[in-house]
């Protein structure tokens, strides 16, 4: 595939293979920009270095970053989002990475709120034995809309838990989201039939979640393979939707119960 050539409207879903920093300018606005887009280059240089294998659940590795970190991008990335943004911006990053993100998004027009917690029980261990391992990741919240920021989960605190590994995990993509926390934000930051923009669609696990609770998304990706990924999985989450309906109340977890 060249990029550019592909622009696929598949159920109430739209995936556009080019590159995100292009493809917003031409777009209309949208209700929420819900994304995950590469961490910082620290991270993305030691995983790469990484010499001994990273998983412990006896499946095939993991394959490096072959893409660049936000680092070079971050500020016209924001610059673009907050003129497209009419409702709730989210980009997941690092710990390190929060402050950073803090600091483009509070001379933007948009409102930052705070850092939420995605805590992921299988995460991988230290395994050099020489410090604590990741057992979390973060993702930024800000408001773009006009007025008080709106969403659906009261005074919820900002922590997710879910596993990186589920048995159905797709496998594809090397930072992939689980599919049921995607599900879990869109459900507490916005509503049925919603426009939400992903513009780092990876494999498709935002478009996944919008397709299983009957909300309408754009997802946009360079990688022509990951893109790929994307539509298959997206096609058979319409496929499901269609079947069984839309998913319109959040899951309860079993921890909570």
């Amino acid at each position: 595939m060249d990029l550019g050539e592909v622009d696929i409207q598949i159920g109430p879903c739209r995936l556009i293979l080019g590159d995100c920093l292009e493809e917003m300018a031409h777009l209309e606005t949208v209700d929420h920009i819900i994304t995950d887009p590469p961490y910082e280059q620290s991270l993305h240089d030691a995983k790469n270095s990484a010499t001994r294998p990273l998983r412990t659940d006896g499946r095939a590795e993991l394959s490096g970053l072959e893409f660049a970190g936000i680092d070079g991008i971050r500020s016209t990335f924001v610059d673009l989002s907050h003129p497209l943004c009419r409702g709730w911006f989210i980009a997941f990053c690092t710990a390190e990475g929060v402050a950073r993100w803090a600091d483009v998004i509070n001379p933007s027009p948009m409102k930052y709120k705070r850092a939420c917690v995605w805590i992921k029980p299988d995460s991988t261990p230290q395994l050099n034995g020489q410090g604590p391992g990741q057992g979390a990741e973060n993702f930024v919240t800000a408001w773009a809309g006009s007025g008080y920021s709106r969403w659906n989960a009261g005074g919820k605190r900002g922590v997710y838990k879910h596993m990186t590994n589920p048995t159905d995990r797709h496998g594809g993509h090397p930072t992939e989201k689980p599919w049921r926390l995607m599900r879990e934000i869109l459900h507490d930051f916005t509503k049925p039939d919603d426009l939400i923009l992903d513009p780092f669609m990876g494999s498709g696990a935002t478009l996944v979640a919008a397709a299983l609770t009957g909300r309408r998304a754009i997802g946009i990706e360079r990688n022509p393979a990951y893109f790929e990924m994307a539509v298959n999985r997206v096609t058979k989450a319409v496929s499901s939707a269609a079947a069984i309906g839309p998913q319109i109340a959040p899951q309860v977890q079993d921890s909570l119960i």
